[in-house]
């Protein structure tokens, strides 16, 4: 598997990207969820009429909502930009296995080692997305994008138990710059996965949204 290097343009990925849009999600919650902590230690305080107990509550109640306005910042930094979600992940083979009234489920062949250097352990990975950019929504439609690895068990340490493809049309509107990510996956990879397609129904009865082949 190889990288794939092109401009991502950042305002519009802002807007299309639903990886950097589940990060905003997240902000949200984590803001939503640290008022809630403030409320429930004002009401625990309020209830105890000065007592110890209320002052422990909201001690206890603000030191956690504290951390969670901190993460509010920390959470798009963890993620990066979404140029250096697309230079560091591996481009692989992605198609639409399914359409929807309001969205589409794609389907890639990604590698599962955590280590590239091995010899590859292929898997089938899913996302339900509702942007297509370039792309036309039928069934088939190579959609050529990024693996972005999530976590791992810890019982096996060597392999990824997550891992999501993220379109490259998601980074750009140029049709040439997706057009040649398709043209650099090896054609045996696109044909690995077409022989594969008819897996979609196994792939989403497991709990992470990935097969291992």
């Amino acid at each position: 598997m190889q990288h794939f290097s092109f401009a991502v343009d950042e305002s519009y990925a802002k807007k299309n990207n639903e990886f950097l849009r589940d990060a905003k999600r997240l902000q949200i919650s984590a803001l939503c969820f640290g008022l809630v902590l403030l409320a429930v230690g004002a009401g625990g305080y309020y209830l105890a009429h000065g007592a110890v107990w209320g002052w422990l509550v909201l001690g206890v109640m603000a030191i956690m909502a504290l951390i969670s306005f901190i993460m509010i910042p920390v959470i798009p930094r963890q993620m990066g930009s979404a140029q250096s979600l697309y230079d560091n992940y591996d481009l692989v083979p992605a198609v639409i296995a399914e359409v929807n009234p309001r969205d589409v489920v794609l389907l890639a062949l990604v590698n599962t080692n955590v280590d590239n250097t091995l010899k590859p352990k292929w898997g089938l990975a899913i996302r339900t997305i509702n942007r297509v950019g370039v792309h036309e929504r039928r069934l088939g439609e190579r959609v050529p994008a990024v693996a972005v690895s999530g976590r791992r068990t810890v019982k096996d340490q060597d392999h990824w138990d997550e891992v999501s493809p993220m379109p490259i049309t998601w980074g750009t509107t140029d049709k040439d710059v997706v057009r040649e990510a398709e043209k650099t996956i090896p054609h045996e990879l696109w044909a690995k996965l077409e022989k594969n397609r008819g897996k979609l129904a196994e792939v989403k009865k497991t709990s992470n949204n990935l097969l291992v082949l």
